[in-house]
């Protein structure tokens, strides 16, 4: 008994999912905009976009490497231009659009602070190859201190 009341549910069931398929159909991006969602979800404002914008692959065998960097947040965003010096270690001139209060570059278990100049620009000099991360603190719009940390990059 159990069987064939088992039997008469699945085809109850089965007439009420194709009478919900007819009404009211599932929106053929559904399964990509969850997807989306929670991949947004799980962001935070610590990790940010990194884009890769120029390489002059022209001087990638010579003297003179160059690599432009774009980090962003949606609110926060700082372009950086990396250059390789004569000495052999690296130039990083910087500009952020936000309202920054202090800058560093982090590269392992060393901070390099940078002077922050007119309209958000910095730079480091003398910087030596290796991973690294800068750490902005910045004022939102509303007045509020937060900081913006980009994802390691490789100088």
């Amino acid at each position: 008994m159990q069987t064939e009341d088992f039997a008469a549910d699945a085809a109850l069931f089965a007439r009420l999912r194709s009478v919900w398929e007819d009404v009211d159909p599932m929106p053929a991006d559904l399964v990509d905009r969850m997807v989306a969602a929670v991949a947004v979800e799980d962001l935070s404002r610590e990790y940010a976009l990194l884009t890769l914008v120029e390489t002059n692959l022209a001087a990638t065998r010579s003297d003179s490497d160059t690599m432009t960097l774009q980090f962003s947040d949606g609110t926060t965003t700082v372009l950086l231009h990396i250059t390789q010096t004569e000495s052999g270690k690296h130039r990083i001139d910087g500009w952020v659009d936000a309202s920054a209060l202090a800058v560093r570059l982090v590269q392992a278990t060393r901070e390099l602070p940078a002077e922050l100049g007119e309209h958000g620009r910095f730079a480091f000099d003398g910087v030596p190859a290796g991973v690294s991360r800068l750490k902005l603190a910045v004022r939102d719009e509303g007045g509020d201190l937060h900081d913006f940390q980009t994802p390691q990059f490789e100088v």
